[in-house]
């Protein structure tokens, strides 16, 4: 998807109501984003979706919601007070502020990106004779570019590592590296920025500082012992929680794929030590078969981390294919026992195990999969947003815009339309059906213009069913369904329209 039509996505979500810029008619702020009526809806039922695989099909897995405010020594134990930082570089004439990594990161898409336009070239001049892999290994030019871009991916990834600030300003240098908008050079000396915000609590005594949390993993580590004496688990076991979490990102930038302002959907599992590389496996798999169910697998793939976070032995993401690229959508990470350990000796309480089996007491280990709902959003609405060519209703070729979003996630569920708005028994039957059936999912009642029309504005906001009720309704109590993505239409009875749609947009097909 291009830049064009990435920039088509998000004008489709304001004009649809799924997502607004914050506070517009003060000419917005920067980074942060308010969901609409639609984009409320398709939140709550990925968060459903997620929410279900994890807890309610898991009989080890139950759910918490910490609060947002915690004590601040958790953030010192977490480590997020002295290491939660990004590597922040300023541009002396356009005064703009960017994040080293990132810039350096662009650059190595360029690199990788004129390699392909090579392969793509001689794919194009050998026709089917081309060998892809072969050429990629052999060819001078592809190789230089692909070399190059390995070298700076992992000079980078030990520069980030060692926190060499130095180097990180060495390879902008060495690179060239411009500011996009002006194409200036002039850069200052990268530093280290701490992303918490941080407020006051009048009545916690010091200077009452406290944080707001940058993510939710914490508020679950220092429940461990609370979640386990009350639900009585045994280990293995997991605690999930969906929650807001707050990061001041030097840039926030690509619409709602990188905020000041987030939810995360996050599980941490605790296991016995010795055995987390097992289950970091299997929540590999199990987190990617979530992920493909409502997403093309060929848009999704998993990328080691090159550079570890101080508390984990194992770390790899689940990317997705975005308008900008494939980029992190969620991370699985085996954390070791560094949360436990670290909030035990900082609060002198001990947060360890009894294991019945082995008959001793040991600090558990943690497997955490933890994946962004605004990414998954995203995800979401990049995959589904379709313009496509249809027969119109005398038979000629238009173009629809329709959101082939998964009929379990859709915002609407199904849209009850009268044939005509000036027939009183028509929108009486209409308003009846509708009363009817939204006590059992999500509806709209939809009057207004041509019923081609109508339809044209469901499938932009990815409603699955729409139910039309016409003259021979009023006959023999029969409506016409018609589906999103094959626009079909079937006549059925009213009775039915309930478990129809209820069979048709039930979550267990996902899950």
């Amino acid at each position: 998807m291009s830049e064009d039509l990435f920039k088509r996505l998000v004008s489709h979500c304001k004009e649809y109501g799924f997502i607004y810029p914050s506070s517009e008619v003060y000419e917005g702020l920067n980074g942060v984003y308010d969901y609409g009526p639609m984009g409320v809806e398709l939140k709550n039922n990925i968060k459903e979706y997620w929410w279900k695989a994890m807890v309610q099909m898991h009989d080890n897995i139950v759910g918490l919601d910490s609060a947002i405010f915690m004590h601040p020594k958790i953030w010192k134990a977490s480590g997020h007070v002295d290491a939660f930082n990004d590597p922040l570089v300023d541009n002396k004439d356009s005064k703009k502020r960017f994040r080293a990594d990132v810039l350096i990161e662009t650059e190595i898409d360029k690199m990788l990106a004129k390699a392909d336009k090579e392969v793509e070239k001689a794919a194009k001049r050998f026709g089917e004779t081309f060998d892809e892999k072969m050429y990629r290994e052999t060819n001078p030019r592809v190789m230089e570019y692909i070399q190059k871009a390995e070298a700076t991916e992992k000079r980078l990834a030990n520069a980030l590592k060692l926190g060499d600030m130095a180097d990180l300003k060495a390879l902008i240098d060495e690179l060239e590296i411009t500011e996009p908008d002006t194409g200036s050079r002039n850069w200052t000396e990268v530093r280290q920025f701490n992303l918490m915000f941080s407020t006051q609590m009048s009545n916690t005594g010091d200077d009452g500082k406290l944080y707001l949390r940058p993510e939710t993993a914490q508020g679950i580590f220092v429940n461990f012992l609370n979640v386990q004496k009350t639900t009585r688990q045994k280990i293995p076991f997991g605690i999930a929680q969906i929650g807001k979490a707050f990061r001041n990102e030097i840039v926030a930038r690509q619409f709602i794929f990188r905020m000041r302002e987030f939810e995360q959907m996050e599980m941490q599992y605790f296991v016995r030590p010795g055995t987390e590389m097992e289950w970091y496996a299997y929540w590999k798999e199990k987190r990617m078969a979530w992920h493909r169910a409502v997403t093309p697998a060929e848009k999704l793939r998993f990328k080691d981390h090159d550079n570890l976070a101080h508390y984990a032995n194992a770390a790899v993401d689940v990317q997705f294919e975005f308008p900008f690229g494939f980029k992190e959508l969620e991370g699985i990470h085996s954390r070791t026992d560094f949360d436990l350990s670290s909030h035990s000796e900082l609060s002198g309480k001990k947060m360890q195990y009894f294991d019945p089996e082995l008959n001793e007491h040991y600090t558990p280990y943690v497997v955490e999969t933890s994946v962004g709902c605004d990414r998954m959003f995203l995800t979401v609405l990049s995959n589904a947003l379709v313009d496509e060519t249809v027969p119109d209703a005398k038979g000629e070729d238009s173009t629809r815009t329709v959101l082939r979003i998964a009929p379990a996630l859709a915002p609407v569920k199904c849209a009850v339309l009268p044939l005509l708005r000036n027939n009183e028994e028509l929108v009486g039957k209409a308003r009846e059906v509708y009363d009817s059936i939204k006590l059992h999912f999500l509806c709209q009642y939809d009057e207004k213009d041509a019923v081609g029309r109508r339809y044209r504005r469901q499938d932009a906001i990815g409603t699955p069913y729409c139910v039309t009720i016409d003259h021979e309704t009023l006959e023999n109590g029969t409506v016409t369904i018609r589906e999103r993505d094959s626009m079909l239409q079937e006549r059925i009875a009213i009775e039915d329209i309930a478990r129809i749609v209820l069979d048709r947009v039930d979550m267990a097909k996902i899950l």
